[in-house]
């Protein structure tokens, strides 16, 4: 998947969840994909800018996440997934892309 397809793809999801009220910048392998879900709708780029969380992670497990072949507990254990920032942020955006 490229960035541009993960991108839309996010933008999807995220349009529709107002409840995030937090920016986040998810960085991956292929670049960066933020939110800001402080606007309503959400506004989903590439911008590479400061937010309230940052969640790294490779595309690949990014995907397996989204399609249910990896936890997103175990993958904060094995080091999938870094969180930097407000967990409670990642919890949400945890429920809304899986």
């Amino acid at each position: 998947m490229t960035l541009q397809e993960l991108t839309e793809q996010i933008r999807n999801k995220v349009t529709h969840a107002d409840d995030i009220n937090a920016t986040v910048k998810i960085t991956t392998d292929q670049g960066v994909v933020y939110i800001d879900g402080k606007q309503s709708p959400a506004v989903v780029s590439n911008e590479d800018k400061p937010a309230d969380c940052d969640l790294q992670i490779t595309v690949d497990n990014l995907v397996k996440m989204g399609n249910g072949d990896l936890n997103p507990m175990m993958a904060v254990m094995t080091k999938k997934l870094k969180i930097d920032g407000n967990m409670g942020i990642a919890m949400k955006m945890g429920s809304i892309m899986g």
